[in-house]
């Protein structure tokens, strides 16, 4: 019902930055949340930032990780997610990708179970 796709990774050196995008077709206008999450090598997948809509417009969510260097944004059609990563760090190295979820405005979209469509991801390298 709903489609996710993932552009913009690639490899930067420490402090450079990316912009990650998210492409999303379908029922969008049943999404409750969209977000971003990350996946390490060894690692299990963790949630970078979030957007949940309310009565009054959309709230941000961030990983203490990631805040004040990354920023989310969407449109009111949902049909896109982008993600503007500045400063970026070695251990930001990860696969992404991007995720839409239905459920409320009282869902928790820091929770992957919350989310029930998902990308392909993309890969982002960061070198020190």
């Amino acid at each position: 019902q709903v489609q996710l796709v993932e552009s913009g990774g690639g490899m930067v050196q420490t402090g450079g930055s990316l912009r990650l995008s998210c492409a999303v077709s379908g029922r969008t206008y049943l999404l409750y949340v969209m977000g971003w999450f990350r996946q390490a090598p060894g690692k299990e997948r963790e949630f970078v930032a979030a957007i949940r809509w309310s009565r009054t417009g959309v709230d941000t969510f961030y990983a203490d990780s990631v805040k004040g260097r990354f920023t989310i944004s969407a449109d009111g059609a949902k049909r896109t997610l982008p993600l503007q990563m500045n400063s970026l760090k070695p251990e930001d190295t990860a696969v992404y990708y991007c995720a839409g979820g239905f459920g409320s405005r009282a869902t928790d979209p820091k929770q992957i179970k919350n989310y029930d469509y998902w990308g392909q991801g993309t890969q982002v390298t960061v070198s020190s």
